[in-house]
């Protein structure tokens, strides 16, 4: 479909494409790779490399570090590393050589390629150094998610520039790929009454918990207190119901940081709980600037544990540490919550999709309980048939809140619209385009899951629409629109 609102748009020459040669490290147990479980065989593992002479042990230790360490940032330390998470199946009596040990991390270690599958669905915002840019300039900071084997998804990172006429480029990266190290986080007594209210969990035994603790706690704190109400299973009704699932919404915060030294086009974040273990998919970031002015940069995005999907709030300030929490409540029951970049009215706002099919307004008063949301637009055109949903946080013009959207229609055909709310009062709709913006064209049908454009986040700098978005899950393209223009279309 070709229209009057797809000529606005015009794509940018060259695309980023997925790149096989993007690996990252992984513990690799056998008999545990997969996302079901089964019986660990390291002990048999453990027992052929202990058997080995030591010139076997040296010879095969060089071939994989001659092999592999020009493929990775400190491989030897890593396979260090992996043969201290094995230490305790060791004979603490028998001792065995440094070479030995790094042979059985690296017995231990595997590849993953974070982009083997696919590259896709990026947002953007500004970079939080503008420090070196000509003037006019602006350098930006896009996620990206990366999909590997087993259908995994990561975020990665990727910087660039748009210049003073609007003109986006996209600078080279680091030669690796390097996860952060996570790490807990304090926990947030909201998201857990949040989480367990929406599972009708809110008896004696959550306040057994939960009021001792304050509004902020750590996990030894909370241990404790599970503790404790683990010794009254007989007395306090949901005990153990009541201890599993607070358990498990406490193991979804985290933090992540990386090195200074590790640029941030190599920075990966890669999937740290169960929650997330089969995927952390279609990151949305925003710049958000508070009512004191203070600015940070969140993004919300779908944990996706193989078998239920969740949705978590990402925070930083840099770039380098990330804090990773959960986002709770009915308004963030599906995928694509895509937050305001600033409060309205004293309150946090997003895009919701709570009912998987229209477009709502949520507030709140906590960025991670989500209660309720208001429907502002549901699908009427063919192209949107099946379903509508954000393509990442509101844009602030002088004409209302830009909002990116996605289509889907025929053919499972996944197409980039726009709609225009209230300054004031986003759940009022002032504009919408009744045609697509951006429609797979003719090259851009085939992919990893073909007929699909697709963005989550865009930015405006000289008078542009800078929207990056994924080409069939497969590469990822730039556009730009000429913003009059496209406010003057929105109106009409």
């Amino acid at each position: 479909m070709t229209s009057a609102q797809d000529s606005l748009g015009r794509r940018n020459p060259g695309r980023l494409a997925a790149d096989p040669a993007r690996v990252v490290t992984r513990l690799f147990v056998p008999g545990q790779e997969g996302f079901e479980h089964q019986e660990s065989r390291a002990g048999v593992v453990l027992r052929r490399i202990l058997a080995l002479d030591e010139a076997e042990v040296r010879s095969s230790l060089d071939d994989v570090v001659t092999r592999f360490d020009g493929r990775h940032r400190d491989l030897v330390g890593t396979f260090g590393r992996h043969a201290r998470e094995l230490a305790d199946r060791l004979d603490p009596d028998q001792a065995l050589s440094e070479t030995r040990m790094l042979l059985l991390g690296a017995a231990f270690t595997s590849e993953y390629a974070i982009e083997g599958a696919a590259l896709c669905n990026p947002s953007i915002v500004a970079h939080p150094d503008q420090a070196g840019t000509a003037a006019g300039e602006l350098r930006f900071v896009m996620s990206v998610r990366g999909i590997g084997e087993g259908h995994r998804s990561s975020i990665g990172f990727r910087t660039g520039v748009v210049d003073a006429a609007g003109r986006a480029t996209i600078d080279g990266r680091g030669p690796f790929a390097t996860v952060g190290a996570a790490t807990p986080t304090l926990l947030d007594s909201a998201v857990f009454r949040g989480e367990l209210a929406r599972l009708d969990n809110t008896g004696e035994a959550t306040d057994y918990v939960l009021n001792a603790l304050g509004d902020r706690f750590t996990q030894a704190d909370l241990n404790s207190q599970l503790a404790k109400l683990h010794t009254h299973l007989r007395t306090r009704g949901r005990a153990e119901e009541t201890i599993s699932e607070i358990r498990a919404i406490a193991e979804r915060s985290y933090r992540v940081d990386f090195s200074e030294d590790i640029p941030l086009t190599e920075r990966v974040l890669w999937p740290s709980t169960e929650a997330e273990g089969a995927g952390m998919e279609d990151a949305r970031f925003v710049r958000f600037t508070d009512d004191d002015g203070s600015v940070r940069w969140l993004a919300t995005y779908t944990a996706y544990s193989g078998s239920h999907i969740s949705q978590q709030l990402l925070e930083t300030t840099d770039f380098r540490s990330f804090t990773s929490t959960p986002i709770v409540g009915r308004a963030a029951a599906n995928k694509g919550l895509a937050l305001f970049p600033r409060r309205i009215r004293g309150r946090f706002a997003a895009m919701s999709r709570a009912d998987r099919e229209s477009n709502a307004i949520a507030y709140s008063d906590h960025l991670s309980v989500w209660p309720s949301a208001v429907p502002v637009q549901r699908p009427a055109q063919a192209w949107e048939a099946l379903q509508l949903g954000n393509c990442g946080s509101p844009i602030e013009t002088e004409a209302g809140w830009l909002v990116l959207t996605h289509g889907v229609g025929p053919m499972r055909t996944y197409r980039i619209g726009a709609i225009l709310l209230d300054l004031d009062d986003p759940t009022r709709l002032v504009g919408r385009l009744r045609q697509p913006l951006l429609s797979p064209a003719d090259d851009e049908q085939n992919g990893y899951v073909p007929n699909v454009v697709y963005s989550c986040g865009a930015l405006v700098h000289a008078n542009t629409l800078v929207l990056p978005y994924g080409i069939g899950d497969a590469a990822i393209g730039i556009a730009t629109v000429p913003l009059p223009e496209l406010l003057t279309a929105l109106r009409d």
